[in-house]
């Protein structure tokens, strides 16, 4: 697929079926986020894979509680959760994990899976259980959540029309 291509038809996906995508196809969406360009090519991220559907169940509740609608499902059924944490001590941090979700979601769109991006991570893993859970993967330092790169295969009336691009989104300086 061109690159381009992949950009204008890619959208965030809000809707999910069940269904556990191949592993080798989650291994290539992370593979594309490790190649992420990063601040003076230090590569401060981290991905953490959760396919564990009670991990992922837990994060969820996590985020539907800081989002302030305990109940609900913020991953929308999306059986898979890649957590993009970056080391707080790089300047670049943010930039870098931003550059990481965006290459999973693009090679995710590629490789026909839907995606999408979101948040709350940064306040998920600063709590203590959060902080836990890292002690657990057995993930040392001062990592900040970026974000929640959900993935799976879209139900069939979840496929978002892209919005008309907005006038003057460039500037030129000539």
């Amino acid at each position: 697929m061109e690159t381009l291509e992949a950009i204008k038809q890619r959208r965030s996906v809000r809707a999910y079926k069940p269904d556990m995508p191949a592993k080798e196809l989650v291994e290539k969406v992370i593979e594309a986020g490790i190649w992420a360009p990063t601040g003076m090519g230090q590569q401060a991220p981290v991905i953490v894979a959760i396919t564990d559907k009670a991990l992922r169940d837990e994060l969820s509740a996590m985020n539907a509680e800081i989002f302030g609608r305990p109940g609900t499902d913020p991953f929308y059924g999306a059986p898979v959760v890649l957590v993009v944490l970056a080391d707080k001590t790089m300047p670049t941090h943010v930039y870098d994990g931003s550059l990481v979700m965006g290459n999973m979601m693009l090679a995710a769109y590629d490789l026909g899976l839907s995606s999408c991006w979101i948040h709350r991570a940064k306040e998920e893993f600063e709590s203590e259980r959060g902080k836990q859970i890292l002690e657990q993967l057995g993930i040392e330092g001062d990592y900040e959540g970026i974000g929640h790169c959900i993935l799976g295969y879209a139900t069939d009336d979840a496929a978002p029309v892209a919005k008309p691009r907005k006038e003057n989104w460039v500037y030129w300086a000539e």
